[in-house]
């Protein structure tokens, strides 16, 4: 059996397309589970309930003991909100609107970058960009995509963020570049955290491999995913496209390692911003101080991540850390902020204590393995419908009012040095 469904993936796909007259009957149930999701935990669940185990596990794991992971959404619930009454704050006088690394979007979040999404959904980035075209959100692409420049483009056009590692080869970086600029990106965002990879233990557990293992029980677990297995053979093996698109994903594992480059430092950011004309985010900031050298070095914005709590273990949770980046900062130089993003009062309170904009990692991960573009639509959709809420109770009518009225009304319930809080 581990030798028949790679050779069947790879060889035979076309021919188990006629599979997809199942499409409606398979994916029935995650349909329904869609519908009736009220929140960013049930998308979660139908997540799980869709995909292969090993794909869920990948999605929602974290490093070692997963406490990283978990902090960073627990702290929200030590952040109390100040309720204001008697605003004249319609709905229509709500205002989403912000700047994004250049450019101007409807929605103060948008979905993270991330790698190899057409592991959780045939789809991948294309469905991801289509949603984030669809509700006017900024767009960001990994440079390890599975989809090509070009698939999506033709689903989001407008102006887009390439995130990119810490290569090696610098002129292959080079390369890179300018075929996304050719392709209409605008901006760049550096994953600086990902030097070192992060003791990830959970999705050994589940088996979760590059390349994969077809064990016993890993057929096992695709027997009981079987919309998400349906699709996996029934498509076109993917590839990180943006490397080499003849080149199956699995046989790149080996490339990615020989290209991530522990020994990038300084000077190498310093040349790399040099090397784009245009706004540069330093992604993975989480102390003040790597914040003022990015600034000094020639980034543009920090972007305050720990890579979804999968990389240092007990690492803080970056809502704690992001007013002492403020302050370091100051506050003309932009932030850029994920970490534990489950719903959009985490939003609203990220923006009062100091962000400029929100990315969201898993939670639109779990929409996308959930049911594709539907799926991230849907994420986003609750998330901005939760996001109007909180801020019609604050009182406050746009994201400007938010960030400006921010520290009258949100407290602090922990001994965090938050000094400007209390202002």
């Amino acid at each position: 059996m581990s030798s028949v469904l790679p050779y069947v993936h790879r060889k035979l796909w076309p021919a188990l397309r006629p599979l997809r007259l199942l499409e409606p009957i398979l994916n029935a149930p995650s349909k329904r589970r869609l519908r009736k999701a009220l929140n960013c935990a049930d998308l979660r669940d139908a997540a799980r309930a869709r995909a292969h185990h090993m794909v869920f596990e990948y999605i929602d794991g974290g490093s070692d003991d997963q406490i990283t992971r978990k902090r960073s959404t627990e702290a929200y619930a030590d952040l109390e909100l100040t309720q204001r009454v008697l605003c004249g704050n319609e709905h229509a006088d709500l205002d989403l609107s912000c700047n994004v690394l250049g450019h101007s979007v409807d929605l103060p979040f948008f979905p993270a970058p991330t790698a190899g999404q057409r592991m959780f959904h045939c789809d991948g980035e294309t469905a991801v960009a289509g949603a984030a075209a669809a509700h006017g959100s900024a767009f960001a692409l990994s440079s390890f995509s599975t989809s090509t420049f070009d698939e999506v483009n033709a689903r989001y056009p407008g102006p887009k963020i390439f995130q990119l590692y810490v290569w090696r080869d610098k002129e292959f970086l080079k390369k890179l570049l300018g075929q996304a600029k050719e392709a209409g990106f605008t901006s760049l965002a550096l994953t600086a955290d990902m030097a070192w990879f992060g003791n990830r233990e959970r999705e050994v557990r589940s088996g979760f491999s590059i390349p994969p293992t077809y064990n016993a029980q890993q057929v096992f677990d695709a027997a009981c995913a079987p919309a998400w297995t349906m699709d996996f053979l029934t498509n076109k093996p993917y590839t990180y496209a943006l490397m080499d698109s003849s080149v199956p994903a699995d046989s790149l594992a080996a490339f990615m390692n020989s290209q991530i480059n522990p020994a990038f430092d300084w000077e190498d950011a310093r040349w790399l911003c040099n090397e784009w004309d245009g706004p540069v985010a330093l992604k993975g900031v989480m102390s003040p101080e790597d914040a003022k050298k990015a600034v000094e070095v020639g980034f543009s914005s920090v972007w305050i991540s720990t890579h979804g709590g999968r990389q240092l273990e007990t690492a803080p949770a970056t809502i704690d850390v992001l007013p002492t980046i403020r302050d370091a900062v100051g506050p003309d130089v932009e932030i850029v902020f994920d970490g534990g993003i489950m719903r959009g009062s985490h939003i609203a309170k990220a923006l009062a204590l100091g962000a400029d904009n929100v990315a969201v990692g898993k939670a639109c991960l779990f929409g996308l393995a959930a049911g594709g573009e539907v799926g991230v639509s849907r994420t986003i959709a609750i998330m901005k419908r939760e996001l109007e809420i909180t801020m019609g109770l604050m009182g406050c009518k746009s994201v400007d009012e938010l960030k400006a009225r921010g520290h009258k009304l949100v407290n602090p319930r922990r001994g965090v040095n938050w000094d400007h809080v209390q202002q």
